[in-house]
């Protein structure tokens, strides 16, 4: 294991913590023992406590087990953007002593269809606005019951805040057999059996798309997701119970379910959710809830910076500003310096490990990073043919040993062989993704394994060019993508988004590149587009574009 990461490890921190060996559900029983009072969801000005928000998850856990036969170790869809609900229902799902089934809300019903039939949910929460793409599936396989609920039953205070309409909007799902309003199931108040799930019950399963196939359930037991639980709020420095974070990060993705929902609960601090992006609101609530941590995506912060209005907002409250999924362009990361003073902590984590197993350390940041390996963590980067470690400072796939690791796919005993491989008597996980590591121990993020651009036998990673064209004061965003070429073999592309009011044409591009980087890498051809395809993360969806480009 290489200790050259030690040298830049946070002040007064062990190199490994001792975990709660409790389920996670157990954290907000303890927080709302500590600070009842306390705000724990704040919701376009509608405050919660801790002690509001345990009753209602004691009270739907109840409904789980009493009315819809939920059992220790069954599986539960959770099907909502950011609001009270989500929170309130995963906790109720691992106080019924069951595996949280996390959805990306943007699936329609015939993705939803494998996500219940792979998992054998029989009970799903469900937003009324999702609510039409699930009720096909009630009473077809194995889903009995659908909790469906209003974010509007949240909206309790006044508020002069944006509110969407799809918030806004009161109950309205149609009674039918299966399914239930969720005020109705919290107002029943059943009381739940006593508690019984341990640090090796299962917990929480993300799926994950992968590079093929259909999506691949992600088997996390109390153990593994309550180590980052713990692990986020210890990194950056005390934990304390008055932390406010702003919860932009849908909590479906593991990010935003561990370093904001779960970090935030664990040590009794307070969480502002928004359901959807806005950048208005997101410098009002800021503003108005003092927040101290912000964790995002570039995406976001390339908006939030661009924003005319900027300067109406007091963000200099934020103690920290942290993020992954991609790498932050090193000009949009001056940006945030230059004009808050923060510097942009970027981490690397994935389903599997749900979510950081790499961070910055707080006082020894570097851009366009993954940082070092965290707590407890010991990282590899390993040449993918031959299974053996490359130098420091050669690209390989990065492997990963630590305590968040998963525990395999589900139901699926091939794929999770194939995920983990021994190196020095350890068990690894294979994330997939290409990086190096510096003199300093510091890992860096390259591509994806199954993406990279062979130009006449010259190797181009693709998000290293990405990072240089955002240079460009044109590129608004931008994705590359292999083309076919008859010559190369193939040839690099860029799709880019640009700024409102730029004038650039491909020509201008192409020049400018050629005097930014390496001949092989430049874009040979570019395409202007309105918009990138995203997920509901906010990642740009690269394979949407080369798989387009390559039907051509």
């Amino acid at each position: 294991m290489n200790t050259s990461h030690y040298a830049v490890w946070p002040e007064g921190l062990p190199y490994t913590i001792t975990a709660p060996e409790t389920s996670v559900y157990v954290n907000l029983e303890i927080s709302a023992r500590r600070y009842p009072n306390k705000p724990a969801i704040i919701f376009y000005d509608t405050v919660l406590t801790y002690a509001q928000v345990h009753e209602e998850v004691l009270a739907l856990a109840g409904y789980l087990q009493h009315v819809c036969g939920v059992k220790r170790g069954d599986r539960v869809l959770l099907d909502m953007q950011n609001s009270p609900q989500f929170i309130i229902a995963f906790f109720a799902i691992l106080r019924a002593d069951a595996m949280v089934v996390p959805v990306n809300p943007m699936l329609v019903t015939d993705e939803l269809r494998h996500y219940v039939s792979d998992s054998g949910a029989k009970v799903a929460f469900v937003a009324q606005e999702l609510h039409a793409r699930v009720a096909p599936l009630i009473g077809e396989g194995g889903l009995s019951h659908v909790i469906a609920g209003a974010y509007s039953d949240y909206l309790l205070a006044p508020t002069d805040l944006n509110v969407p309409d799809f918030v806004r909007v009161p109950y309205g799902v149609e009674a039918a057999p299966g399914v239930t309003a969720w005020k109705d199931a919290v107002a029943e108040k059943r009381v739940p059996r006593t508690h019984e799930a341990g640090p090796d019950d299962l917990a929480c399963m993300p799926y994950t798309s992968g590079t093929t196939g259909k999506p691949k359930g992600c088997v996390h037991t109390h153990r593994s997701v309550m180590f980052n639980a713990a692990a986020s709020p210890a990194w950056s420095g005390p934990t304390v119970p008055d932390h406010v974070t702003l919860a932009v990060l849908p909590f479906f993705h593991v990010t935003g379910m561990q370093s904001v929902m779960n970090a935030m609960i664990f040590s009794g601090g307070g969480i502002v959710v928004l359901p959807r992006w806005d950048r208005d609101a997101a410098g009002q609530l800021i503003t108005r809830y003092k927040v101290t941590t912000w964790t995002l995506i570039p995406t976001m912060m390339i908006d939030f910076l661009s924003n005319p209005r900027l300067a109406e907002y007091d963000i200099s409250g934020l103690k920290r500003v942290s993020g992954g999924g991609a790498a932050m362009p090193a000009a949009i990361a001056q940006k945030l310096l230059d004009m808050t003073g923060q510097q942009y902590m970027e981490g690397y984590g994935l389903s599997e490990t749900m979510a950081a197993t790499h961070v910055n350390p707080p006082k020894r940041m570097k851009q366009q990073c993954l940082g070092i390996p965290y707590l407890n963590v010991d990282s590899r980067i390993v040449d993918p043919v031959t299974l053996k470690e490359v130098p420091q400072g050669e690209t390989g796939e990065i492997w990963i040993h630590g305590p968040q690791v998963f525990q395999g796919y589900w139901n699926d005993p091939k794929k999770s062989a194939e995920a983990f491989a021994e190196l020095d008597g350890k068990r690894f996980f294979r994330s997939g993704d290409l990086g190096y590591m510096d003199e300093e121990g510091f890992f860096f993020f390259t591509d994806r394994l199954k993406r990279m651009i062979n130009a006449s036998g010259f190797k181009v990673w693709p998000a290293e060019v990405e990072s240089m064209m955002y240079q460009h004061p044109a590129v608004q965003e931008c994705c590359i993508i292999a083309a076919r070429d008859p010559y190369r073999g193939e040839t690099v592309k860029a799709v880019i988004v640009k700024r409102a009011g730029a004038e650039a044409s491909e020509d201008d591009i192409i020049a400018w590149a050629h005097d930014k980087m390496a001949a092989y890498k430049v874009p040979r051809l570019v395409e202007f587009v309105d918009t990138l395809p995203k997920s509901a993360t906010g990642k740009v969806m690269w394979r949407t574009l080369q798989e387009k480009e390559m039907a051509k």
